[in-house]
């Protein structure tokens, strides 16, 4: 089957009634993980950023304290899943202001873990890419935020 374009479905979803997208997205919400949390994230979080943020950073420091530090791989594997949910996350907010604050907490968590990154050379390199990413969304802030996160970012 193939999907009708955005274009189609706004059309089609303008000429339903409030019951039938009730209805709709609640069918979504059924078949994929990802959608039910970014209707959670919309209907819930999306009034309140900052504390969307500070809720995402307490899950990462618990998930940063639970890694298996017995060896390289455990590392490794728990640091890429730490990174995929805070790119999700990211991606359900939208926002710049977002994706730098979650990013620089990243990075910093990930600066303070101990056995240090350093000797890993695949996590400095992860570290390394997360800290340029950040470099290309500050120029795209406020001024003001530019700087803040900019001083945050030479900590780093």
């Amino acid at each position: 089957m193939k999907a009708a374009s955005v274009k189609d479905l706004k059309k089609e979803l303008e000429q339903r009634s409030p019951y039938e997208l009730v209805a709709l997205c609640l069918r979504l919400s059924k078949f994929k993980k990802e959608t039910k949390e970014l209707l959670s994230y919309l209907l819930f979080e999306a009034d309140d950023e900052t504390a969307y943020i500070l809720r995402i950073q307490e899950e990462m420091a618990a998930q940063f304290a639970e890694i298996n530090t017995k060896s390289s791989i455990y590392i490794k594997k728990g640091i890429g899943k730490i990174l995929r949910q805070v790119k999700t996350s990211i991606r359900y907010s939208g926002k710049k202001e977002t994706e730098v604050e979650l990013l620089l907490f990243f990075c910093a968590q990930l600066k303070a873990f101990r056995p240090s990154i350093k000797k890993i050379t695949v996590l400095q390199n992860l570290y390394d890419r997360q800290l340029e990413r950040i470099r290309k969304v500050i120029p795209m802030l406020h001024e003001d935020l530019q700087y803040d996160y900019g001083v945050e970012l030479e900590r780093l």
